[in-house]
């Protein structure tokens, strides 16, 4: 009983995700979209994007055209100052955290595969001029000591 208690004191006395302009920083990234390769322009999926919890969490839903499905949660930390996201897709799990530079999101850290190992990754959000998003991911090569593309998307929005 005492949790919920202290639970919703804590609701009350939150400020909310309103207050602090950070967590727009992402809205450029919500819609309903379809996806493609940015090389060859093939369809790879759809993803939706929502705002969602008064403007504190921005919820991804991917299905991708062979089959693959995935969801991240996405969320701007204002004690740290910086942006996350966890996403989980069966056989492996991103949990890369970073900030817009340059007008990017970029988050980096590490990916998962639930088979093998960790691996350094990031991925980078840009807006596009006609209201595109390019989706950038990058997964480390220690091998060859190099980023190699891992996913380059083109975000266009469903009408």
């Amino acid at each position: 009983m005492a949790l919920i208690f202290i639970s919703q004191l804590a609701e009350a006395q939150s400020p909310g995700c309103t207050d602090n302009t950070h967590f727009n920083d992402f809205d450029f990234w919500i819609g309903l979209w379809e996806v493609s390769d940015n090389a060859s322009g093939d369809h790879a999926g759809s993803n939706t994007i929502t705002k969602e919890l008064n403007n504190c969490l921005v919820m991804e839903s991917w299905s991708g055209a062979s089959g693959s499905v995935g969801k991240s949660i996405n969320y701007f930390n204002p004690l740290s100052n910086t942006w996350r996201q966890v996403w989980v897709a069966p056989g492996y799990a991103i949990d890369i955290s970073g900030d817009l530079i340059e007008g990017s999101m970029v988050l980096v850290s590490t990916i998962s595969y639930y088979n093998d190992a960790n691996y350094d990754f990031r991925g980078t959000w840009t807006p596009n001029e006609d209201d595109s998003v390019r989706q950038f991911f990058e997964q480390y090569n220690s091998e060859t000591e190099s980023w190699d593309v891992w996913f380059d998307g083109r975000y266009i929005k469903k009408e």
